[in-house]
């Protein structure tokens, strides 16, 4: 068996609304969560509790993204910013 090469180089990474996006999916985990809690009963009696406190981590998780790409997207800004005189 011959191991593959790639014949091109990988093209650059997008570079998009990073931090919106982060947000957006953030304030969706949360509204997942909250929607969820009225029915918090039935999700139990049919053992499903693990969709509602999975909406919970991801909304916990999005708020450490946040985070980290707003600190990525200032330090992207700041050395930029060094770069032109």
């Amino acid at each position: 068996m011959e191991k593959w090469t790639p014949k091109h180089e990988a093209p650059e990474p997008l570079e998009g609304p990073v931090v919106a996006t982060i947000t957006g999916g953030t304030v969706l985990w949360f509204v997942l969560f909250l929607a969820q809690l009225p029915f918090y009963g039935w999700f139990d009696e049919h053992g499903h509790t693990w969709w509602v406190w999975t909406c919970l981590a991801g909304g916990g998780l999005g708020l450490i993204g946040i985070w980290y790409v707003r600190k990525r997207d200032a330090a992207l800004k700041r050395a930029a910013r060094e770069r032109t005189p």
